[in-house]
């Protein structure tokens, strides 16, 4: 675990406080351990075993903890699976396979094998849209839609913003709160007691993480054009990490069904899509191809 954390100290430290805040989960769940080429994965599942399976990714230096405010409204209407992703700070394994391969999209028919799912819809933010975007690209017979928020892999990514995060995080517990504050935004004065535990764990995960520092690899149209899935893609204008304006631009031209929520004002982590990806997913429902699979 030293290899993704700067201390065994530290990844004790975060591991003890993500135990904690899964027990905090908001509805009943399975937290599940899944064998794959990777290692481990840690999935926690919730909803109706026999809903529609609903996949969640979550961004890079986190955890499924980042859906505990979406899950209890989506598990109302979907078998909802929040899946650590290996190499990142939650509970799978510490693996990071070359992102510019198949490996990821292996690691994803693993998981899904082992959960006896055929075909799912995939939410991913950042990172995690990343991911969505290529199991998509390279299984699309697998995948019923696409909600991506703040996805890499389409629009230019901003290399500069990272250099200036090293920098940062090289100046101690200021310069950690100021790297997080420069793509979460400052913390609102007033906040619930759960919301601040939830930004004490970030702030944890930010001072004893070693994050991926590499560049994603950008699709191209060929790969992009095999969505032919419904997509839904949340961008912030923002975004001090990814092109967003570039990212509409190049959704727009490749993926010309895709539904697009262009947030001036939003940053990298757009809050509050629980409500508009629900809404998304439920227009799904009634499209005359899904009708005939729920007849079937």
């Amino acid at each position: 675990m030293t290899t993704i954390y700067k201390s065994d100290e530290g990844a004790r430290a975060v591991r003890e406080r993500y135990l904690e805040l899964l027990k905090r989960w908001p509805v009943p769940n399975q937290q599940l351990r899944v064998p794959t080429r990777q290692g481990e994965t840690f999935v926690v599942a919730c909803g109706e075993k026999t809903a529609p399976p609903l996949l969640l990714f979550h961004g890079s230096a986190g955890n499924s903890a980042m859906w505990m405010a979406d899950v209890r409204v989506w598990a109302e209407h979907y078998r909802v699976y929040s899946i650590d992703l290996i190499g990142e700070a939650g509970l799978s394994a510490p693996a990071r396979p070359p992102l510019a391969s198949e490996d990821y999209a292996l690691w994803i028919d693993d998981v899904l094998k082992v959960l006896s799912i055929s075909e799912a819809s995939l939410v991913g933010v950042s990172l995690g849209g990343w991911l969505a975007l290529d199991y998509g690209t390279r299984r699309p017979e697998r995948v019923t839609s696409l909600a991506l928020i703040s996805p890499g892999g389409v629009g230019r990514q901003k290399i500069r913003i990272v250099f200036r995060m090293i920098a940062l995080r090289m100046c101690g517990s200021w310069g950690t709160r100021r790297a997080r504050e420069a793509v979460l935004g400052r913390r609102p004065a007033a906040t619930s007691p759960a919301a601040r535990y939830f930004m004490e764990f970030l702030s944890l995960i930010h001072e004893n993480f070693r994050p991926r520092i590499v560049k994603l690899p950008i699709f191209g149209d060929e790969a992009l054009q095999r969505l032919t899935m419904p997509v839904i893609a949340v961008l912030g204008g923002r975004d001090v990490l990814l092109d967003s304006a570039g990212t509409k631009r190049r959704l727009e031209r490749t993926v010309p069904q895709a539904e697009i929520r262009y947030l001036p004002e939003a940053g990298h982590f757009v809050f509050g899509q629980t409500a508009p990806i629900l809404e998304f997913l439920g227009r799904l429902a009634v499209l005359p191809q899904n009708k005939a699979k729920l007849l079937t």
